[in-house]
């Protein structure tokens, strides 16, 4: 008898082709060739069952058969979604409609955990709602039943690039391109993730090999003007920046990356253009609020405050709609911390964490002068430059055990709980996470990370020897600095003028309780004081740094480093004090600004004893 003869007699004696795959699974675990001689017999009389391609595929691996089985298991991806509930789940993902696109997921993956289709689908919610761990694993597991599955591979790469885990995203990015070296799409986030690690040029190369082959691709375009200004090419960004509004006058991002070069003036023919594509922008279109910034820039070079101010607002506005921020949870914070961390605290802890004594951290409020404070210290042979380091708040983040903003978090409460052995363990941890963005043997490099002014009590328990440099502007040109400025990513406090001064607030808040609490831990530098006598206030932070003076550090501007911030033209240029006033022509609409400032705008730069019936509501 031909020995597939049982297995059609199977079929043939069920009663449904249900039936007959929960045998032939059965026989999987016995016998994987009879099984995939089963399931081929299925899909003979049920072409198309995403089970049966399922079956087939993990009977052909079994067998050793891996060609054949990702045939199979890309078959049964492509059956899968023909399945009306997975139809529905896609529906409600395009329509952004997460909880209805997870109560249909949910119970398929329940009763088909190995669809690997579906999975995909629940790792792409996962990443919607910034759980981007659970999608990892999801894609991974995705993977581990159909390794040929590219699609997942492709989203794999995304999803370790927002981790901010740029070598391993351009180590599935090498897998993906070995099969596809033509992927438009795989060699954009390869550029990318090389731009994190400080391989500008490289990723300069693959953009223009892109845009050899595929001229008339308008955010290519962009993104190679993003790396050409980050290395300081300034006029081929601006070139390249022509060119995809050239291709595309409606990519309100491409508007808004020239305005935002902040040397670059938009004139009369760039504000109709813009204006024209503002009328034809789609209600809820990134474009839309790309454009209005970018007129607000144009206009604040004009002189208009009025219209300028209508559009940063505007801008300001929908952007704001897009956030989940939530202003009373950074306000919360900051008295957690204040009842948290005491001298008592601390003088418990002492001689805990590492003693490494390489980072030196700027923090403060973003559009500070930070990125001038750093470019001086770069300018230092002892002190490599790198840019902002997210891996403190991804501590912070992952100790808290936090998942949505609407969680509690277990942060900052959870350090007391933390042994010796652990914040040693946290310090050594955060030095090899940052040890890639590392390019010289210089003995100190700086993390710029403008927010790690939330985390200066984790900062001391886990690298007791860094410094700490404040970078303090004042709050009205610093938050209207801000409120002009839109993010890449984060900062969800800069789109609303009374959230902003709130967010001023708490910040001067609890550095000013740390300047209690750990005296002189902090070294504080004011821009203004800066802009006026920059020998002097170079001199002093240097010497809290701990090098010795260098007549480099003066002449910063002539450091050609590479920088990714929105400063990055103003520090290729001597000290000049074109920011210090420029909030003056807008002094009429801040108000709400100034109101929730109180008393922290009141005596800059002295700071308030902050009460209780003080602090900013």
């Amino acid at each position: 008898m031909p020995r597939n003869a049982g297995a059609k007699r199977i079929l043939n004696s069920t009663a449904s082709v249900a039936e007959a795959l929960t045998l032939t699974a059965k026989l999987l675990r016995r016998d994987a060739g009879m099984a995939a001689m089963q399931a081929r017999e299925i899909l003979r009389a049920s072409p198309h069952h995403p089970d049966a391609y399922r079956l087939l595929g993990a009977a052909l691996r079994a067998s050793g058969d891996d060609k054949g089985a990702e045939e199979a298991e890309l078959q049964a991806i492509s059956a899968s979604v023909r399945d009306p509930r997975l139809m529905e789940a896609a529906e409600a993902l395009v329509d952004n409609q997460l909880a209805v696109a997870e109560r249909v997921l949910r119970p398929h993956l329940k009763e088909k955990p190995t669809d690997v289709a579906a999975i995909r689908m629940m790792a792409e919610l996962a990443a919607r709602l910034g759980r981007y761990q659970d999608s990892e694993n999801l894609l991974r597991r995705a993977l581990e039943l159909a390794p040929a599955f590219s699609a997942a591979r492709a989203n794999l790469a995304t999803i370790l690039y927002r981790q901010n885990r740029p070598a391993d995203a351009i180590r599935v990015l090498d897998d993906l391109l070995d099969a596809e070296p033509e992927n438009l799409s795989h060699q954009n986030l390869k550029a990318a993730a090389l731009g994190r690690l400080g391989g500008h040029e490289e990723a300069i190369g693959i953009y223009e090999q892109v845009l050899a082959r595929f001229p008339d691709q308008p955010k290519v375009w962009m993104s190679y003007g993003h790396m050409l200004k980050t290395v300081g090419r300034q006029s081929d960004s601006i070139a390249a920046y022509r060119q995809a509004i050239a291709i595309a006058p409606g990519l309100g991002e491409a508007w808004w990356s020239l305005a935002n070069l902040k040397t670059v003036k938009l004139g009369k023919t760039d504000v109709e253009t813009m204006i024209a594509a503002l009328d034809g922008a789609k209600a809820g279109d990134d474009d839309l609020f790309h454009l209005h910034f970018a007129l607000g820039k144009a206009l604040e070079d004009e002189g208009d405050w009025e219209r300028s101010f209508r559009h940063y607002a505007e801008g300001n506005r929908l952007r704001r709609e897009t956030l989940d921020y939530d202003p009373d949870q950074v306000s919360a914070q900051v008295r957690r911390s204040e009842i948290l961390f005491t001298p008592q605290f601390f003088d418990q802890r002492a001689g805990h964490g590492s003693d490494v004594r390489d980072p030196i951290f700027i923090l403060g409020m973003p559009r500070a002068g930070s990125t001038l404070v750093e470019q001086i210290l770069a300018s230092h042979p002892e002190i490599e430059g790198t840019m902002e380091l997210p891996d403190i708040p991804a501590l912070a983040k992952r100790l808290g055990g936090r998942k949505l903003t609407s969680d509690e978090s277990a942060y900052p409460e959870c350090l007391a709980d933390l042994s010796a052995d652990e914040l040693q363990s946290l310090g050594a941890e955060y030095l090899e996470r940052t040890r890639i963005q590392r390019k010289t043997d210089r003995p100190y490099f700086i993390d710029k990370m403008p927010n790690n002014w939330a985390h200066v009590g984790l900062i001391h328990l886990i690298l007791p020897k860094a410094k700490i440099i404040d970078a303090r502007r004042h709050p009205l040109a610093c938050c209207f600095s801000n409120l002009k400025q839109h993010f890449a990513r984060g900062q969800g406090f800069s789109y609303d003028l009374a959230e902003l001064g709130r967010f001023y607030s708490d910040y001067v808040q609890l550095l000013r309780h740390f300047d209690e609490v750990l005296p002189g831990r902090i070294h504080r530098i004011f821009y203004e004081q800066l802009i006026e006598d920059p020998e002097t206030e170079v001199r002093r932070l240097l010497n809290h740094v701990g090098v010795p003076f260098d007549a480099a550090c003066l002449r910063f501007h002539e450091n050609d480093r590479a920088v990714r911030t929105a400063s990055s033209e103003q520090v290729r240029r001597p000290i000049n004090r074109e920011g210090l006033d420029q909030w003056k022509g807008f002094e009429p609409f801040l108000s709400p600004l100034k109101s929730a400032l109180g008393p922290v705008l009141a005596i800059y730069p002295e700071v308030p004893d902050f009460g209780q019936q003080d602090r900013p509501a």
